[in-house]
């Protein structure tokens, strides 16, 4: 009971993912979507829905067998497997919401 408890209570380190999203504007970041395709690029904007329009981006196959340059692309959040966001952005959070 202890463990699951522990499990269902915010720790310390808990974030809302859009006041991370907030902060990673204008920084690098990976996007995954449910269908395996990968975009990096730099985000431009993110939404309370967490639709994400992202800047010089690469996508890759989910086969990863071909690439495309795109200038911009827009990614609808309910398509997002995953976000990969580097560390510097998020300890910029942690600073940001413990002031």
């Amino acid at each position: 009971l202890a463990s699951i408890r522990a499990r269902l209570e915010p720790s310390a380190d808990a974030m809302l993912p859009l006041s991370l999203l907030t902060t990673a504007k204008g920084n690098p970041m990976l996007v995954e979507l449910k269908n395996g395709d990968t975009y990096n690029g730099r985000l431009v904007n993110a939404d309370s829905w967490m639709n994400v329009s992202l800047e010089e981006v690469i996508c890759t196959s989910r086969d990863g067998d071909r690439f495309w340059r795109l200038a911009e692309c827009y990614i609808r959040g309910n398509s997002i497997k995953y976000l990969r966001i580097p560390e510097v952005v998020i300890d910029m959070v942690q600073e940001y919401e413990v002031v």
